[in-house]
């Protein structure tokens, strides 16, 4: 592989500086300023040119196109993408990038959602992140219990009382543990372990539960407490009848960002497209409702309601 130096002396990794050089070996034609105090392999070039300062997302190719080795995204894709090159952590991915391309987005919200949208899809070696849980679990608080839901029995989006969003059930079961130690809740009463029979529990003798387990503390209390606790994570139901579009505009772009039961449906740049997108979200994305809750609860962006 040939290497064109463009500032720096390299070690035996070609994307690591280790040194300057003298100036006799500097290269005349010089990329941007960011661009030329790095060396990088000479067939990615014309990639890195390419890059815009703007908001996108960005994929690291390498032999074949059908899995990319790595996706991002940046308000600042030319300036994220050069930031690789800096990272000695990621000699290996860049050794195998054959080319770099960028998909344009109008701001960041549509950078985020089309990320995390092509990691799904398209499982890039080096992504650990953004993949589909399929043992999402939340806790469902009743006027008796709490109990750990799945997203595979219950709908997340319409299904209210439902609090934090978790891997797995170890997960959920573990922040409800320390929610308990926190606030001296009662773990028999939290179904985290089992009651002796006409007996306080054991941690009540420590002075770490408050008592809901024999009376020194009502039902009502305990529940108060730990619904309050609680709501910080409540998750929203979708507050909508059907699909919307979130309009988002920015780097010469206008893009309509087509959403349902928080689930991310795509992207287009007129309305009259809609319809060419899948219609109805097929699962809960638990990574979709943390990137749209805040825009479209928080309104910042316009949001049209489509026909169902």
């Amino acid at each position: 592989m040939h290497f064109a130096h463009i500032g720096v002396i390299l070690d035996k990794n070609p994307c690591i500086a280790i040194q300057p050089p003298s100036k006799a070996i500097m290269m005349p034609n010089r990329l941007e300023p960011e661009l030329d105090i790095y060396q990088y392999p000479e067939h990615l070039r014309a990639s890195l040119e390419q890059l815009p300062r703007a908001p996108g997302v960005y994929l690291f190719h390498g032999q074949s196109d059908s899995m990319p080795l790595y996706i991002g995204k940046s308000v600042n894709v030319r300036s994220r993408v050069m930031a690789h090159f800096r990272a000695r952590d990621e000699a290996k991915l860049l050794r195998q990038t054959q080319r770099i391309s960028c998909i344009a987005t109008a701001g960041e919200l549509g950078a985020l959602l089309l990320e995390a949208q092509l990691i799904k899809r398209r499982q890039p070696l080096f992504n650990k992140r953004l993949r589909r849980s399929k043992q999402l679990c939340s806790l469902r608080l009743s006027e008796t219990r709490v109990e750990i839901v799945q997203a595979k029995d219950i709908d997340f989006a319409a299904t209210p009382d439902l609090y934090g969003l978790f891997a797995n059930r170890g997960a959920a079961q573990e922040k409800l543990r320390a929610i308990a130690d926190q606030h001296r809740l009662c773990y028999g009463r939290l179904g985290i372990d089992k009651l002796p029979a006409g007996r306080a529990c054991f941690r009540f003798s420590l002075r770490k539960c408050a008592g809901a387990c024999c009376g020194a503390e009502s039902e009502l209390q305990h529940r108060q407490r730990l619904a309050a606790a609680l709501e910080q994570t409540r998750i929203a139901c979708w507050p909508y009848a059907g699909r919307v579009a979130l309009e988002e505009q920015g780097n010469g772009l206008r893009q309509y960002h087509v959403i349902h039961n928080w689930f991310y449906l795509g992207s287009v740049d007129s309305l009259e497209r809609v319809d060419t997108l899948q219609r109805a979200a097929s699962h809960f994305d638990s990574d979709g409702y943390k990137i749209l809750c805040k825009p479209l609860m928080g309104g910042d962006y316009r949001i049209i309601e489509l026909s169902s």
